[in-house]
């Protein structure tokens, strides 16, 4: 058998040295260079934890299928050698090359382990998921950016812990990369996870679920498309309450968490907007059921029966995209991004962010363009707060308009509430009635009451 130098002056075995050579010092450059924080693009982690590795491992594999390939050519001929390798470690020589292997071997093996590592711990990041699957989340992504939870990695509510978790979501994430790298993927992404865990693993961990809110105030302004941008203003007075905690009026919206009571329910759409069967088992242990008009055994057979919870109201809490553009609008003149002393800013901001457009960049050349041209034939051009509309109106349209995903306003259902959506009226419809002719109220103020504004 020919010697394994021999074996190794083959050009693709040659090749291989090479090329896990630079590479294994490509990655050690760059590995420091990471942790360093010299990188903020957020591709860099795929090139130093996921290509530059799998180059070390492609040289790996050479180096034995070129050793192969040259064993195959001499073996042709008769005069090859037949003699078996000997390792004889009395010689000098076999023990520099011996210690020579077992140092490389172990940096490639260390080289692997901190790529894999690295790429596991890059791969749960927030700019993995957003920015390195640009496409496809990126509404997401600038969504969570913009929300109350935008302090929290998207791992901690999309992934469990433990090993079975783990393992579960990183098959998924293969078929999902799969899909990214294909183009195969859906437009828009769809809303409702269907194996998301239960909310008390998602949200338990920081939000009490026993916590009594008691009445809270909820106040919503809106602004009419005249020229004073004139002002409505609504005060609920919400009826949260607490699991097992009634509010003033002896009912509370977080009646539904109540770990003592179980509402069950059929939907047999994926967005679960549509809820034809509601079953109901009370603190007693005492079970109502509700069936939808119209709806049959047969209909709620085929659907998807689940256990009610926090995120079946809160579903889109960590990457809301606004209802309207009305709705989005009306917040930022409520907030003063936009200035409400501009006449008919209101009627040209939602004309503006309503329409469509190919790219964020069209969209935002537009919206420039025609809210100065309509301050400039009204004599305001010098105004200081169309500037500040501009901008404010450009954000509203990229914070929540992704034509490339399909995304625009109201894509998502919000189900906290029911004006712009189906929400509570999934349910409390006036329509799910039990077999004794009880409903599932749909009065106003079953939930909350009306506050009339002081003058």
């Amino acid at each position: 058998m020919p010697s394994r130098t021999v074996l190794v002056r083959h050009p693709v075995a040659l090749a291989g040295v090479l090329l896990t050579t630079a590479a294994a010092v490509v990655f050690f450059v760059l590995l420091i260079a990471e942790l360093w924080g010299l990188f903020d693009n957020p591709y860099a982690g795929l090139v130093v934890f996921v290509a530059v590795p799998v180059l070390v491992v492609l040289g790996l594999l050479l180096i034995p299928f070129g050793m192969w390939l040259e064993h195959r050519r001499l073996s042709a001929h008769p005069s090859a050698e037949r003699e078996w390798f000997v390792l004889d470690f009395r010689s000098a020589g076999i023990r520099r090359r011996a210690m020579l292997v077992l140092a490389l071997t172990a940096v490639n093996v260390m080289i692997v382990l901190l790529a894999g590592y690295g790429s596991l711990h890059y791969m749960e990041s927030p700019e993995f998921c957003g920015q390195t699957c640009h496409t496809p989340m990126h509404p997401q992504y600038t969504a969570w950016q913009d929300a109350p939870h935008s302090r929290v990695a998207c791992v901690q509510c999309h992934i469990g812990e433990g090993t079975r978790a783990f393992v579960h979501y990183k098959l998924n994430g293969i078929r999902q990369l799969y899909h990214v790298a294909t183009g195969g993927y859906e437009r828009p992404i769809p809303g409702v996870v269907a194996d998301f865990r239960p909310a008390q693993e998602v949200c338990g961990t920081c939000h009490w679920a026993g916590k009594n809110f008691g009445d809270t105030i909820r106040i919503k302004r809106e602004y009419a498309d005249d020229e004073a941008n004139t002002e409505t203003t609504t005060i609920l007075q919400m009826l949260v309450g607490g699991p097992g905690v009634p509010t003033s009026s002896g009912r509370a919206i977080h009646w539904h968490a109540d770990p003592r009571v179980q509402v069950e329910y059929v939907s047999t759409d994926a967005e679960r907007q549509t809820i034809p069967y509601v079953r109901v088992t009370n603190a007693q242990g005492q079970v109502r059921e509700y069936t939808a008009e119209g709806a049959t055994p047969a209909d709620n057979a085929k659907g998807q029966r689940r256990t009610m919870d926090c995120i079946d109201c809160h579903n889109v809490v960590a990457h809301r995209v606004a209802q309207t553009p009305e709705e989005a609008v009306d917040r930022a003149i409520a907030t003063g991004r936009i200035q409400r002393g501009l006449p008919f800013i209101r009627r040209e901001g939602v004309r503006l962010v309503k329409a469509s457009h190919a790219t964020d960049d069209a969209a935002a050349r537009t919206i420039e363009d025609e809210l100065r041209q309509f301050y400039t034939s009204a004599g305001r051009s010098a105004d200081p707060g169309v500037a500040g509309a501009v901008t404010s109106l450009q954000t509203i349209y990229r914070r929540n308009v992704f034509p490339t995903m399909k995304v625009t306003f109201g894509t998502y259902p919000d189900n906290l509430g029911h004006i712009t959506s189906t929400g509570c009226f999934r349910c409390h419809d006036g329509s799910h009635t039990a077999k004794d002719g009880t409903m599932i109220s749909a009065e106003c103020e079953y939930c909350h009451k009306m506050i009339e504004p002081r003058p």
